[in-house]
């Protein structure tokens, strides 16, 4: 079993939107690619990482250490250069 859950995981990520707004992920495949390129983007570090990629990605996600863009979104984003930010590409 995954722990933290699909729904718990995108109720996480989708937490941090302003009411009324639409939700960041709205399906599981949404939440599975934004792992996965964040993932992607670890291993690209070529650090030596204390778990699996994909472990420290969904980590990453559930304690919002990074956080999802749309990709129209970036280029606002790319102005707080503090936060770490993963580009959802498709919902």
């Amino acid at each position: 079993m995954l722990h933290p859950s699909y729904s718990d995981l995108i109720e996480v990520v989708n937490s941090g939107g302003m009411p009324g707004e639409e939700p960041v992920v709205q399906s599981r495949y949404s939440i599975v690619m934004a792992t996965a390129k964040r993932a992607r983007q670890l291993i690209a570090t070529k650090m030596l990482l204390y778990k699996k990629p994909l472990s420290i990605a969904i980590d990453d996600l559930y304690k919002q250490r990074v956080k999802i863009v749309a990709e129209g979104d970036i280029e606002k984003s790319e102005d707080s250069a503090d936060d770490k930010n993963i580009a959802d590409e498709g919902q």
